[in-house]
């Protein structure tokens, strides 16, 4: 046991040894690492009293601006100190003439002064051997050496030094202190001041020494001049005038002034060239937009990567209509120099006192504080549409909002983006609009509703409603008249239009707000929830809180309202007139049924959602040997997309059956007739299938359009579409592509353009970047005016890049009445009207469209910051729960006992709870054009016939005189067309025969290229028996285009439409048969598809 302990004890000793050794090592090692680490001071150059003293004088530049500050000071007492010499100088104790100009009489106390000056000047010149061969150092030691001589030699003291001399010295010490004035506050000085400060400067010099000079050395003449006339002579002299009454004597001053007037014209032109390059240069930067000027106004700051002059005048007239913006400066913030057109605009009085130019880039910190983009009250950054690479724009774009929410971070963003997959990266903005979002919705709507992108785009616009008011045609009156309307908002509490129907259903406060101020309620928002509801129906009770959305000529705050009392109240009224009354319709207990009794007994409550039981909605449909489900689309393209409720295949369709002109191992069709689709296709002709086409789709497979009506979509196509594509659209039903473009007549009879019914034509982005801006359109033109005449039949929607080509479309030279329109548009241009263009036949009938219309939507939002949500509503973009949706329906010969608009609008909302919004009407009327052209073609060059021709020509008012007497029109469009004829009847037989021959031409004409479609129908292998020739139409297709507003010359050469739309026309505007109303209807289903998914979502989970 000893031995065992002993052994364990002398273990333990030599591990407490081993540690004590370690240890030692460790410290030892730290010792030799500390005697090898060398300490290192860092800028002890900047410790030396040579270099504190540079660093407080020169480098500092509080300090330094001080110490120049001083140095100027001193600069200005020694010319001080001159003048003071020269006023007391006693020139006759001095008696030869000649030693007047070496010698002065220089008082002792103004000698002292100057001495102790000159001894501080010298102490502040720095190192004088890297100053020894400037000329300002030159200068210093003239004027300074011979008074510091004069310490140690009094007899000098009197000795002539030019001192007047550092007044150049004192213009050097006045640029260093400017620039370290601005470098001390930290502010960019303007280069533009520094040399105007400059040659000022010089100005002062070269006058005053050229008087003290002069001055000086006419001493020595016969008569001595004062400094006063010294200095007059110099100014009379360097302004060019030179009266002669002042003049040098002797030749040392004479000689003087030829120096002096040599070195002003040397040194003077070159300062003004240099002041004419900086100021050209600012002209074309545009300078900057005071601080003062952002504090005191307000501004809006638009920032854009090239300014078009169409573009400006756009943005100056929808922003400048309302009247709160008046006050406004608009500053535009642009990267590219301005153009001829854009200055020549800008130096217009009305716009040169709003409007400031800035060449710079939204992505400088410098140039966004140029524009005071921190103070400006809004920013708009739009897109350059006529970019080749539309997302390399977009991408721009994205830039420009980033940087300027990052230097002003509460600003207010106005974004305008192109694709819609960059819509998500500037989600933080206050108003985003994605173009082609927008106008795929737009054009798809124009196929369901006619004119949709005329009526979205008269919306978005501000106009008076004065269009069109001097013209003789009734139709241009009512039509520029309605395109005054717009939509506005009031808070229910404080409006007289709404504040009766607080408690009451929207579908009431609709009714009465319509029937009994003409104004138009056509969605809610509730003071609680975000989203506006577009006629959210009977179901919504109103409250004082509720925010109403409502169309009308002016807003509720502009209008008079003039209560008086219905005469004859009762009296002669028959069943046609109960509408009408004031107590005659029960309107009340029908809307209080449809709000109550219907809906209640039709839903059941389960937990906190509500069923309707209705048996028009049904989750799944056969049609034929189709199966259509309601959900909403499993593959998005892009991000930020709103989910609809669509109609679906139960399962998606293989991409190789989507190919329409080829079969597959899944479908044997090769041609559109093969299918045997019941209703008419919808064909698009596109560049590329982009992200923005899904758009055009879901409005036209949106669970609310009927089963049945679904037209089957093709897409022809440029360029074949991806796979990522595909696999969106593959879950909707008779979607189907194929590739060719519209100048290829195969292509279109492969796509089945004689099966179709609209043809919508999307503008080309490899044309948008033409070398002249407005012939970009020119190939789209051509090409459509071509499907014009092979195809009469078909409706086509034509979008354009620029909006003044659409004169354009449907282009016929000989047309006197397109003359007269365009003569119109001139004339309401000329007046500032922001909607000139709406009087084209085309727009008016919604044929064309360009998405530059819609740049005033984002406009608008500065002022109704509401227009966008309303406008994605209307073309449903968005599917809020509980709201509806725009729909179009046709006035039938049942319907027009009803007689006017405004009861029609009571009896959409008693019976069905929709809400009107507008008409789109179809009218004939006689063309001139065939009597000019049988004229033309015959010579009849009498006198009296053309006397006789041109009251011919005179357009008949016959269209307004039917419009009073609608039963007119209930037998059929053949008397229509009966009576037309009968007003445009000719009294010259020789006139009528010409005509017949026309027509022969025309007839033979139209045999041509029918006989050529025929042919390619035959090459390419498809059934001519469908093909039907343009002579040898029904009266249903007849009836069909009249309704479409397509121009009806290959029938009757004397017949033509003419369509337009009336936005909220007056409840005593006459209905016509045919016409088509804009109607919001509500959705009635959303909360059988809440609770239906919510149910589904929940019994998902009890799976799991």
């Amino acid at each position: 046991m000893i031995n065992l302990f002993s052994l364990h004890l002398s273990a333990y000793i030599l591990q407490v040894q081993l540690v004590e050794t370690v240890f030692h090592l460790m410290i030892c090692c730290a010792l030799y690492i500390n005697l090898l680490q060398v300490h290192v001071e860092f800028y002890v150059d900047e410790n030396t009293f040579k270099e504190r003293l540079k660093l407080f004088f020169i480098k500092n530049q509080r300090s330094s601006l001080r110490i120049r500050i001083f140095n100027f000071c001193l600069k200005l007492l020694t010319c001080v100190l001159y003048i003071i010499r020269v006023m007391t100088d006693n020139p006759a104790q001095l008696r030869h003439t000649w030693e007047l100009i070496f010698w002065v009489d220089r008082k002792v106390p103004v000698w002292a002064i100057q001495i102790v000056s000159e001894c501080i000047c010298i102490l502040f010149q720095g190192n004088l051997w890297e100053q020894i061969f400037q000329v300002s150092f030159l200068l210093e030691m003239l004027n300074t050496v011979p008074f510091i001589i004069t310490i140690f030699w009094p007899p000098l003291r009197n000795l002539f030094i030019p001192v007047f001399l550092n007044c150049w010295l004192a213009k050097c010490a006045l640029e260093s202190m400017i620039n370290d004035l601005h470098r001390a506050i930290q502010r960019t000085h303007s280069a533009m001041f520094n040399q105007v400060l400059i040659l000022i400067c010089t100005l002062l010099c070269l006058v005053f020494t050229g008087a003290c000079g002069i001055q000086h050395l006419e001493r020595a003449g016969k008569k001595s001049l004062s400094l006063f006339n010294a200095l007059y002579f110099c100014i009379v002299t360097f302004s060019t005038v030179g009266f002669g009454d002042v003049t040098p004597q002797i030749w040392p001053s004479q000689l003087l002034v030829v120096v002096m007037i040599c070195v002003a014209l040397v040194v003077l032109p070159l300062q003004f060239e240099e002041l004419i390059y900086l100021w050209m240069e600012r002209q074309k930067s545009g300078g900057n937009y005071s601080r003062h000027r952002a504090q005191t106004e307000r501004h809006v700051v638009l920032c854009v990567s090239t300014l078009k002059i169409d573009l400006l005048m756009d943005f100056l007239n929808e922003f400048y209509a309302h009247p709160h913006t008046q006050d406004y400066y608009v500053v535009i913030l642009c990267p590219c120099e301005v153009d001829v057109q854009v200055r020549r605009i800008l130096q217009i009085p009305l716009w040169s006192q709003r409007v400031i130019y800035l060449q710079g880039s939204a992505l400088k910190n410098q140039d966004l504080l140029r524009a005071k983009m921190d103070d400006a009250e809004a920013c708009f950054i739009l897109s350059s549409r006529n970019e080749a690479d539309r997302m390399a724009a977009d991408h721009q774009t994205i830039l420009r909002a980033w940087a300027v929410k990052d230097f002003a971070p509460n600003c207010p963003l106005y974004v305008q983006i192109l694709k819609p997959e960059n819509k998500f990266h500037v989600k933080f903005a206050d108003h985003v609009v994605c173009e082609e979002e927008f106008k795929y919705a737009m054009l798809a709507l124009n196929c369901l509703c006619p004119a949709t992108s005329t009526l979205i785009t008269l919306l978005v616009h501000t106009s008076r409603g004065q269009e069109g008011q001097q013209s003789p045609e009734q139709w241009q009156r009512m039509y520029g008249r309605c395109s005054g309307n717009e939509v506005y908002h009031i808070r229910l509490g404080d409006s007289m239009f709404f504040r009766d129907y607080n408690s009451k259903s929207f579908t009431y406060a609709a009714f009465h707000a319509h029937k009994k101020y003409g104004v138009c309620l056509i969605g809610v928002k509730r003071e609680d929830i975000k989203s506006i509801l577009l006629n959210p129906g009977p179901r919504h009770i109103m409250s004082a809180s509720d925010t109403c959305y409502y169309i009308n000529i002016t807003k509720e705050e502009n209008s008079a309202f003039i209560f008086r009392q219905e005469e004859d109240q009762g009296k002669g009224r028959g069943h046609c007139d109960i509408l009408n009354s004031p107590s005659g319709l029960p309107v009340h207990s029908i809307i209080a049924s449809m709000g109550e009794r219907e809906w209640i007994e039709g839903r059941q409550e389960v937990g906190h959602f509500v069923v309707l039981f209705c048996p028009l909605l049904s989750l799944t449909a056969t049609d034929g040997c189709q199966l259509f489900v309601k959900g909403y689309p499993p593959n998005s393209p892009y991000i930020g997309s709103s989910p609809t409720l669509c109609h679906l295949l139960p399962q998606k369709a293989h991409f190789c059956c989507l190919r329409l002109d080829q079969s597959c191992e899944h479908v044997s069709f090769e041609d559109a007739k093969a299918y045997g689709f019941k209703n008419k296709l919808i064909i698009v002709s596109a560049e590329t299938a982009g992200n923005g086409l899904y758009n055009f789709i879901v409005p036209l497979r949106a669970y609310y359009r009927p089963r049945r009506e679904l037209n089957p979509i093709v897409l022809l196509l440029d360029n074949l579409p991806d796979d990522h594509f595909l696999e969106a659209i593959s879950c909707f039903p008779m979607v189907y592509y194929m590739g060719g473009t519209i100048d290829n007549l195969d292509s279109l009879l492969q796509c089945g353009v004689l099966y179709a019914d609209n043809l919508v034509v999307v503008d080309k982005e490899s044309t948008m970047s033409a070398e002249e801006d407005y012939m970009a359109d020119a190939k789209t033109i051509v090409n459509v005016q071509t499907m014009f005449r092979l195809f009469p039949s078909l409706s086509i929607t034509t979008e354009l890049t620029h909006p003044s080509n659409m004169r354009f479309m449907q282009f016929r030279a000989k047309d006197c009445y397109s003359l007269a329109l365009s003569k119109l548009e001139k004339k309401e241009r000329d007046k500032g009207s922001n909607l000139a263009f709406m009087f084209r036949l085309p727009f008016a009938a919604g044929r064309v469209f360009s998405i530059s219309m819609l740049d005033t939507l984002l406009y608008q939002c500065f002022v109704k910051d509401y227009m966008i949500p309303i406008a994605r509503l209307l073309l449903g973009l968005d599917t809020t729960p509980g709201s509806g949706y725009l729909c179009a329906m046709h006035v039938c010969e049942a319907d027009l006992w009803i007689r006017t608009y405004g009861r029609l609008f009571q009896k959409f909302c008693s019976s069905s709870s929709e809400i009107p919004i507008g008409i789109y009407r179809t009218e004939s009327h006689a063309s001139p054009e065939v009597s000019i052209c049988s004229v033309s073609i015959e010579g009849l060059n009498d006198t009296r016939e053309k006397g006789e021709e041109s009251k011919i020509l005179t357009r008949s008012s016959s269209s307004s005189d039917q419009s009073e007497h609608p039963l007119l029109r209930k037998k059929s469009m053949y008397w229509t067309r009966r009576l037309s004829r009968r007003s445009v009847k000719r009294s010259d037989s020789s006139l009528s025969s010409i005509q017949q021959r026309l027509g022969v031409l025309r007839r033979s004409e139209r045999e041509e290229l029918t006989e050529l479609v025929r042919n390619r129908m035959q090459h390419l292998g498809l059934h001519t028996a469908g093909y039907k020739d343009v002579t040898n139409l029904t009266a249903s297709d007849v009836m069909n285009r009249v309704n479409l507003g397509y121009l009806q010359d290959e029938l009757n050469d004397q017949q033509n439409s003419i369509s337009y739309v009336l936005i909220n026309p007056a409840p005593d505007t006459l209905l016509q048969l045919n016409d088509v109303v804009y109607v919001a209807h509500p959705d009635r289903y959303t909360y059988t598809h809440i609770y239906f998914f919510n149910c589904c979502y929940s019994l998902t989970n009890c799976r799991h």
